[in-house]
């Protein structure tokens, strides 16, 4: 399926829940800014791309990771994304991606005020190794920023359990998926505060390739959107 092609067929989702947003960035006097994290593969871009409705981020094609750098992206007056290099992308460059990553949990916005508000970790659906996210999670994440505005999602839902339920007729993953999906997402949620001491909200599964959850993606950042701006100090 062609992702861009697809976007006709989807909501406009810089309007989505617009009224909300604006009010509530009005009273922070900020803009809601998210950092987009996770491993090299697990669909950052994609998930960017479908957002927008259009390609703002290339998205890595074969074995090379496209995202080297850190860029934003502003869905609309209120709410702004930063897409980010994914780690297990090699030793050097991890270690150069980690840096470029805390650096952006330190920017400051207005005095002692960080500029990132909420940090979103996205994991491949189609992957049980959580070796390099836990590594995300402890040497990046948990040390520069605060536990509690740490979500995860799970992407590529569409994969999941080798593809072998998704109903590519409706784009939306039968029964089976559904029972699998929610397995997992309730065990993701177990096995990071087992790992890294976070309580996380239990992680939302949809699929940037084929449109689908988006929405609900989009509100487990929205409903989580901090009350206060957030304070440089850990």
């Amino acid at each position: 399926m062609d992702l861009l092609a697809a976007f006709s067929d989807g909501d406009m989702y810089q309007h989505y829940r617009h009224e909300e947003l604006g009010r509530k960035s009005t009273e922070l006097g900020i803009i809601f800014d998210v950092m987009v994290t996770g491993v090299t593969g697990a669909g950052k871009s994609t998930t960017l791309n479908t957002i927008f409705q259009k390609e703002v981020a290339k998205v890595g094609r074969g074995v090379d990771p496209e995202t080297m750098n850190l860029n934003s992206y502003r869905l609309n007056d209120s709410f702004r994304l930063w897409d980010t290099p994914g780690l297990g992308d090699g030793k050097q460059n991890d270690k150069d991606h980690c840096k470029s990553l805390i650096n952006l949990l330190y920017k400051e916005y207005g005095e002692k005020h960080g500029f990132i508000d909420l940090v979103l970790v996205i994991l491949d659906g189609s992957n049980r190794d959580m070796g390099t996210t836990y590594k995300l999670l402890n040497e990046v994440v948990v040390p520069n920023f605060q536990k509690d505005r740490v979500l995860i999602a799970i992407n590529q839902a569409d994969i999941a359990m080798k593809g072998h339920h998704w109903n590519h007729r409706d784009n939306k993953p039968d029964d089976v998926l559904i029972e699998f999906l929610e397995n997992k997402s309730t065990s993701i949620q177990g096995r990071v505060f087992e790992a890294t001491g976070i309580k996380i909200k239990k992680p939302v599964y949809y699929s940037a390739e084929y449109n689908y959850n988006i929405n609900e993606l989009l509100d487990l950042l929205i409903n989580n959107m901090p009350k206060e701006r957030r304070k440089l100090t850990i």
